[in-house]
């Protein structure tokens, strides 16, 4: 039984990172900032201390960043966190943009 074979170039592939997404918090005057602070740090993965800096950021300037990462990640930790905070009876929002 005869084969036929034959050698394949080596392709090179660049494999690019994947991009980043912003998650934002919005400053609302209904939303404690004890439930954002529990947001950051359940959703979030953040300490108390930078939970801490970040929900100040969106108090006083309106807006802040919770974290980037990659689209679905980013997507599904706001969805996350509007859930929680639709539970909670706020009306807490958070969008997603590209960084």
């Amino acid at each position: 039984m005869e084969t036929n074979s034959r050698v394949i170039d080596k392709i090179n592939y660049k494999i690019k990172k994947p991009k980043k997404y912003k998650v934002i918090m919005h400053n609302d005057d209904f939303t404690t900032m004890e439930f954002v602070i529990a947001v950051l740090n359940i959703i979030f993965n953040k300490n108390i201390e930078e939970a801490n800096n970040i929900m100040m950021e969106v108090h006083k300037k309106g807006t802040g960043v919770a974290g980037i990462y990659p689209y679905d990640i980013a997507v599904s930790k706001a969805n996350k966190a509007m859930m929680m905070a639709k539970e909670e009876g706020f009306p807490f929002k958070l969008t997603v943009e590209g960084d």
